[in-house]
């Protein structure tokens, strides 16, 4: 199964997926109204690790896909699928802003590892973009060892820069 396939399924039959978006923020304001008052904040974290990742690695996969079918693709805006592009990210963004005003991310384990992991799809799909609309060819000197490491120095840079900005 490709994914055209995949998205073709879930565009003839889209309800269980949008019983899936919906429930993760409803299950975060849920959580949220009884955790209120416990002191048990570590069960309490670990319940919305498990929703931040059920909600963010398909968001982030709606980002991710947007990104590329808007800058690479040229799809226009009229052409999205508002499910599959656009209802993961708003479930996303509620779901977040739910479970900030209840505990901080700080405490969340693995929460790092998402951003992180936004992180890099960020730097490498700005690369990409920006490798495809350059189309600069160069002879060089320069050691693949050496742009490795600039590449790594430039994540560095990025992932400080976004520890700084939340």
């Amino acid at each position: 199964m490709t994914l055209s396939q995949l998205f073709l399924s879930i565009s003839e039959n889209p309800w269980p997926l949008v019983l899936y978006f919906v429930a993760i923020p409803l299950a975060a304001w849920l959580v949220g109204i009884v955790a209120t008052g416990s002191r048990d904040v570590r069960f309490w974290s670990y319940i919305y690790a498990v929703l931040i990742y059920a909600i963010s690695l398909p968001g982030v996969f709606a980002v991710t896909l947007n990104v590329y079918l808007f800058l690479f693709e040229r799809q226009s805006i009229w052409q999205a699928n508002i499910i599959l592009q656009f209802l993961p990210v708003v479930s996303m963004a509620i779901t977040l802003m739910l479970i900030k005003s209840k505990i901080p991310f700080s405490l969340i384990p693995g929460f790092g590892k998402i951003s992180g992991f936004l992180t890099l799809i960020t730097a490498l799909i700005g690369i990409m973009w920006l490798l495809d609309r350059i189309h600069l060819v160069s002879f060089t000197y320069v050691p693949f060892s050496a742009i490795l490491i600039g590449f790594v120095l430039t994540l560095l840079a990025i992932r400080f820069a976004w520890s700084k900005l939340f």
